[in-house]
């Protein structure tokens, strides 16, 4: 959502500029990937009310789960969504009318989702769950040393602490209370100067928030030069290894979809060449990167911040 959001207006020239010109290029040679942008358009506004159903629960699995879910959508819960957005802007036609079934509709959105991603998203996906990863360490880091108080302070300048209240730099004024649930933080690429939440306070509250990031552009010709020196997998293994306090074979393979063989071979590799460690913790093998891989990786733009195993 974020990032449709950025391709509509000209915020972040720096950090979005070189990827919003590669985006549109992108979009003038794909014409599925245009008319996918188009549909999402027509409920993405570049600001103010984006209907709740278009972000499922963040469940940390892939894009696919989260589709499915979006097309799980109750018809009550999509016409009174849509009726809210017909207050600030047109419903698009292709929505189905109240009485009719909403899977039609339904599909369509996540047929759009799932090309506009692979056209705008995709490309740059390793770099910008890089990204995601340094700030969940951060954020790990302040709760391991000092708690939930530490985590909320940390979210300066977007938002402050003020117990019991996190006073969030919101574009409304508007009032949410917990009532014993919890607040699931969402760090975001894409998200631009101020945190933003879903609309309807009977949802899980989910505060989505900015992170520090490198422009697209220095962080690519970084992961170009390593992949020429590496090769793509084997570098795609280093950094996601180097992105955390310690990796099994499993989660690796795991979060860059290689089978399992594969990323103990890559995983021995660079264990060769003096780039990550393993031990043996219980049942499982670890893999941490060395300082050679830390300081390699510094030099391609690349950053981390790891927190402490838990």
């Amino acid at each position: 959502m974020c990032a449709v959001c950025r391709l509509q207006a000209r915020q972040g020239i720096v950090e979005f500029g070189h990827w919003r010109r590669e985006t549109v290029q992108r979009l003038s040679r794909d014409r599925r990937a245009a008319h996918a942008l188009g549909t999402l358009r027509t409920v993405i506004p570049a600001s103010g009310y984006i209907p709740d159903f278009l972000t499922p629960p963040v469940t940390g699995e892939c894009l696919e789960a989260g589709l499915e879910q979006l097309r799980a959508t109750p018809r009550d819960r999509l016409t009174a969504e849509l009726t809210r957005l017909a207050d600030t802007r047109p419903v698009p036609g292709w929505m189905r009318g109240p009485h009719e079934r909403a899977s039609p509709s339904l599909k369509l959105v996540s047929d759009a989702l799932r090309a506009s991603f692979q056209a705008f998203l995709d490309p740059y996906w390793r770099h910008v769950r890089s990204a995601v990863g340094d700030d969940v360490s951060i954020r790990t880091r302040a709760v391991l040393d000092g708690g939930t108080a530490a985590l909320l302070e940390g979210l300066q300048p977007y938002a402050r602490w003020n117990p019991p209240y996190l006073d969030v730099d919101y574009p409304v004024d508007r009032e949410l209370r917990l009532e014993g649930r919890g607040l699931t933080l969402v760090p975001s690429y894409f998200c631009w100067r101020r945190p933003t939440a879903l609309a309807d306070p009977s949802l899980d509250p989910v505060l989505v928030y900015p992170i520090r990031k490198q422009p697209l552009d220095i962080a690519r010709a970084g992961e170009e030069r390593l992949d020429r020196l590496l090769g793509r997998t084997r570098s795609a293994v280093l950094v996601d290894v180097a992105g955390h306090p310690a990796r099994t074979t499993t989660e690796v393979a795991q979060a860059l979809e290689l089978a399992p063989a594969s990323a103990s071979y890559q995983i021995g590799v660079l264990r060769g060449a003096g780039l990550i460690v393993s031990r043996r913790d219980g049942k499982h093998v670890e893999h941490t990167a060395t300082s050679l891989a830390l300081n390699l990786l510094a030099g391609t733009g690349t950053t981390f911040r790891r927190g402490s195993k838990t």
